[in-house]
């Protein structure tokens, strides 16, 4: 099962260390190999979410998902995009772009770090509504009780997880956007910083509206299946629901392929403390990706999160951590160990959690046929 699942990110693991030490000597790889560990440590978080939705996919989306969403993944969000920043930061087209991280990588990331503020304001939006609406949403599993169950009822109010999305925004436009850090010392970011904002938060709001649109109805038309083919039996009219579930699916992949994207942002701004060469960089993160993708299908696979209902939890949590870490570094640098550390320390503590409630959950179920006899 876990050669079955992982076997092509081995394999891409070999190969693109091969090739890095082959092209560029021991030095790229060992800096590949690091960009590799450090993408992983930073999106297991993102595996866990991706799952959550991914369950709800058939086996073939999952495919797609692994096929072309990987593709997706590493040519758009690990190569394309620095250097989609790079372009529309120096107003330069993609190829005079790709010439200048090669030719002058010190202003190639002078540039990035610009472009910074904004990419800090749209991620950290968008991953902030995904854990706003999550905590808000009253659910049969909660972790942390006295925290969620009051949530839960403050959920009840309409358009509250935008009103306070739009407020931490301001807040993070007036208060750290005015001095924003840029390659050439302080600038006022706060136009750009709301701008970039809004977008995170209309992005979301799209996407996530009409994945769960399709969604619903998908279910909806599970709940009436037998109805509807009885009815179409009757007629003479096979009915099929493929054109229905594949509009649900799309907007789901399309819905996990922006949340990839904007939990790439820390990795993609992360790697330049490390190195400055595009490639080197995109084969890392290329490779980290690859093995966020293949947990993400091994979680649902081995029904991971039915088994540990709080990990889902913990992984929210910890995109509520890293939508406010983003929005911080608008102004102030705060390094990717932070970052990966708290994700880790919350996941690790729901699973603790899911872990003492299955052990107690067996202990009453062992008590009740004893209590019989």
């Amino acid at each position: 099962m876990v050669l079955k699942t992982f076997g092509w990110s081995f394999a891409i693991t070999a190969l693109g260390l091969a090739f890095a030490a082959w092209q560029w000597g021991w030095e790229a790889f060992g800096v590949v190999l690091i960009l590799s560990i450090l993408e992983i440590s930073l999106s297991f978080d993102n595996a866990v979410v991706n799952a959550g939705i991914l369950k709800k996919m058939n086996a073939f989306w999952q495919k797609i998902f692994l096929t072309i969403g990987i593709l997706i993944a590493v040519f758009g969000m690990r190569l394309v995009f620095p250097v989609a920043i790079v372009a529309i930061s120096a107003q330069v087209g993609p190829i005079e772009a790709i010439q200048l991280a090669l030719d002058e990588p010190e202003r190639y990331e002078a540039l990035v770090t610009d472009a910074h503020p904004a990419i800090a304001a749209f991620g950290g939006m968008f991953l902030l509504m995904i854990f706003l609406d999550f905590i808000f949403e009253d659910r049969d599993h909660k972790w942390l009780a006295w925290l969620e169950r009051p949530l839960a009822k403050l959920g009840k109010v309409d358009m509250l997880s935008v009103c306070i999305a739009l407020i931490a925004l301001l807040f993070s436009a007036m208060t750290f956007a005015t001095n924003a850090h840029t390659s050439t010392g302080h600038a006022d970011k706060t136009s750009t910083v709301l701008l970039a904002g809004v977008a995170g938060l209309i992005t979301y709001l799209i996407v996530g509206g009409l994945s769960s649109y399709f969604e619903n109805k998908l279910e909806e038309e599970e709940e009436h299946e037998h109805e509807e083919e009885e009815k179409a039996k009757a007629a003479g009219k096979p009915v099929s629901a493929v054109g229905l579930a594949g509009k649900a699916a799309f907007f789901l992949f399309l819905y996990l392929e922006v949340l990839d994207a904007s939990f790439s942002f820390d990795g993609v701004i992360g790697a330049f403390a490390i190195t400055n060469h595009i490639f080197w960089m995109a084969l890392g993160l290329g490779i980290g990706a690859m093995y966020v993708r293949s947990l993400t299908v091994y979680l649902v696979r081995q029904g991971t999160l039915d088994d540990y209902v709080y990990l889902e939890h913990g992984a929210h949590y910890a995109i509520g951590a890293l939508a406010v870490i983003l929005l911080i570094t608008i102004e102030h640098e705060i390094t990717e160990l932070i970052t990966g550390t708290i994700g880790v320390l919350l996941i690790a503590g729901s699973f603790w959690s899911s872990v003492r409630r299955n052990k107690r959950l067996e202990l009453e179920a062992a008590k009740g046929p004893a209590a019989k006899a």
